[in-house]
């Protein structure tokens, strides 16, 4: 079994798509045209750490992901069995599957950049070494109160959401527990409670278009099973507002083909979670590669 990964947030860097921008003008001229200004220079360039804001993080590592996709088409690499893309990297993944065309994808990550972007205040933060269980666990010991899990990335990683007080009152517990943690640079408290606003107005926005039948499987972050087609619109609006389930999705890969093999575009933070996951079950055997 093979399975190609996207990445999301957190991706991006200085420079990116300068290898496939030239590549593909058209496209990139119409992502230029309905974003509003010059998305080439923007990766490029970076001023004022502009990459790094959520309005414009989003729509930026979509469309460089979609251009790596479409490279990876153009050169016949191999046929994927699933797509996966973690958070921002699932409309990879649909866009990929022919779910929507990529006018369709930029319009939704546009949109959900920029409301995601209003909704300011809390973050996120990773923690290491410490089963959700176990953490949920510390934190009320400690009288810690208002903290959501916001992605089951591995066995030895989550991701913590919460007001700002909230995560300063995690962060003391942690520190004293002696567990490790590293906060994300984030504007909010992505994938939690916190977007319920949010959620409320994407789901309808989402209402205004139409999405086809996936032509390859793509695993849903929500539940880490395949999409289905009817789902697919109130899957994407629950993302925003429940846990990344990266940790079950590749697990489902898994229990389907113990000799899973996967091809992340454009990086290799996903393919450390999944030899992270794999690493406890030496049965089975994981090869890779990269665009």
């Amino acid at each position: 079994m093979f399975a190609v990964l996207f990445p999301g947030q957190g991706a991006q860097f200085r420079g990116m798509g300068a290898d496939v921008f030239g590549r593909y003008p058209g496209i990139t001229r119409y992502a230029c045209d309905l974003l509003g200004y010059d998305l080439v220079a923007l990766c490029r360039d970076n001023p004022d750490d502009v990459l790094s804001r959520t309005e414009c993080t989003q729509p930026a590592l979509y469309t460089v992901n979609a251009l790596h996709g479409f490279e990876r088409e153009r050169r016949e690499d191999r046929r994927a069995d699933y797509y996966l893309g973690h958070s921002l990297g699932e409309y990879n993944a649909l866009l990929a599957a022919g779910v929507f065309d990529f006018e369709t994808g930029l319009r939704l990550v546009k949109k959900r950049g920029e409301l995601m972007a209003a909704a300011t205040g809390g973050g996120m933060t990773a923690v290491m070494d410490t089963p959700p269980a176990r953490l949920l666990g510390v934190l009320a010991e400690d009288g810690v109160e208002g903290v959501d899990l916001a992605a089951f990335n591995t066995d030895v990683q989550v991701v913590i959401a919460g007001s700002d007080p909230v995560l300063r009152a995690a962060h003391a517990s942690l520190k004293e527990r002696g567990i490790r943690f590293a906060p994300l640079r984030v504007g909010a408290a992505f994938h939690s409670r916190h977007m319920e606003p949010v959620r409320a107005e994407f789901e309808r926005f989402l209402a205004g278009f139409t999405f086809a039948e996936p032509g390859t499987d793509v695993i849903s972050n929500v539940s880490g099973l395949p999409h289905e087609r009817s789902s697919i619109p109130s899957m994407l609006s629950r993302q925003l507002v429940e846990p990344v389930r990266w940790a079950d999705s590749i697990r489902h890969l898994l229990s389907q083909d113990a000799g899973l093999e996967c091809e992340e575009v454009g990086g290799q933070s996903l393919l450390r979670m999944v030899r992270s996951l794999m690493k406890s079950d030496t049965r089975n055997h994981f090869s890779e590669s990269m665009v």
